[in-house]
């Protein structure tokens, strides 16, 4: 049996894809093991699938001077000491890394024993994670064509973005009926990834009445965002996070608002949803999903409103015009020809384990 070893974490955009491999690899007779951190979103999202999960310690990288980078190199050394003991036991075919600061021991040590690696990078650019790891790699895949000027051409693949193959089973009644809503307003689904985030929720609540005149609203808030003073609130339904649900949520939705990883908006993309894309700042991040954001209005799929131009008017009459013109973002989506990422990851799985 061909024994594969999946890997990344830190946030649900670094488990995602991992997740959406799953089901083709066990199809394919695939022993699965999961390398993460103790504490990471990604041991939660593994374990719910009963795929064996190891834990390793991890420290995470920063691209600014932080005490902290100090510390946690130590973190990553007893990382790699603990993917090396790991590795050696569970003797792999090959590893899979989506990324993330706990893949980066795991690539290391797979490479130090010589099994193949193959890493996937979602964005544009490629994340510090990714940076220490594409010199160890067999093989980088990559979701933007625009990426492949990044990687080193002999191992670049142009492979998409893998769907989580559940997302197209998403059924629109169950996900109005989850939210108690009807079929009489659309539904307009509000998110800011795993984590939350407080612009974009604080954009929501402030203007929640004036949008509840024309919409629904589904929002997934974060953990520990929740405010309950609008539990009340008839047509409003705020979560957490949602996991099994979230196919029939994002089926009832009619348009989205969301920040712009590239998991997320590949997702979007593949199930045909028109977005309103507030992507991360510089100021909170290294630019990827500016640049995410960017490509995806170019081709028509998405709209964009710059965290910084956040007001209430221009939050209303993007939201607004963002349904009115729902049809037009519809059409250019449908004229994408994607790639069957799934398949084209599992090929190239395979070819390197043989």
């Amino acid at each position: 049996m061909k024994h594969i070893v999946l890997t990344g974490g830190g946030t649900a955009g670094h488990v995602t894809p991992n997740i959406a491999l799953i089901p083709q690899l066990e199809k394919e007779g695939y022993k699965i093991t999961y390398i993460g951190s103790h504490t990471g979103i990604e041991k939660e999202l593994i374990t719910a699938l009963n795929i064996p999960y190891y834990s390793i310690s991890s420290g995470k990288l920063r691209r600014y001077v932080n005490i902290k980078n100090f510390t946690d190199a130590f973190r990553v050394v007893k990382g790699m000491g603990d993917a090396l003991l790991l590795l050696r036991k569970l003797k792999p075919d090959i590893v899979f890394s989506k990324g993330g600061f706990v893949s980066v021991p795991v690539v290391i040590a797979a490479a130090m024993l010589r099994i193949p690696v193959i890493i996937h990078e979602s964005d544009i650019t490629p994340g510090l994670a990714n940076k220490f790891s594409v010199p160890f790699a067999s093989a980088v895949c990559a979701s933007f064509p625009e990426a492949l000027e990044h990687i080193p051409k002999e191992k670049a693949h142009l492979t998409g973005s893998p769907i989580r193959p559940i997302l197209f089973e998403g059924d629109k009644k169950k996900g109005l009926d989850f939210c108690m809503f009807d079929d009489k307003k659309p539904v307009l689904l509000v998110m800011g990834g795993s984590l939350g985030s407080v612009k974009i929720n604080t954009a929501l609540r402030n203007n929640i009445d004036k949008l509840l005149e024309d919409f629904q609203i589904v929002h997934l808030c974060g953990k520990g965002n929740l405010d309950m003073s609008l539990s009340s609130k008839k047509g409003y339904r705020q979560f957490e996070y949602l996991s099994f649900e979230l196919p029939d949520i994002i089926a009832a939705a009619d348009i989205i608002v969301s920040r712009a990883g590239a998991n997320s908006i590949f997702e979007f993309l593949a199930l045909k949803k028109p977005t309103l894309l507030i992507p991360l700042p510089l100021s909170a991040s290294r630019g990827d999903q500016i640049l995410n954001a960017a490509s995806f209005e170019k081709q028509g799929f998405s709209k964009v409103l710059a965290e910084e131009n956040i007001t209430d008017k221009t939050f209303i009459s993007a939201v607004s015009s963002l349904y009115t013109d729902r049809e037009k973002y519809i059409s250019a989506m449908k004229k994408e020809a994607s790639l069957d990422s799934v398949k084209v990851i599992t090929d190239l799985i395979r070819s390197y384990i043989h």
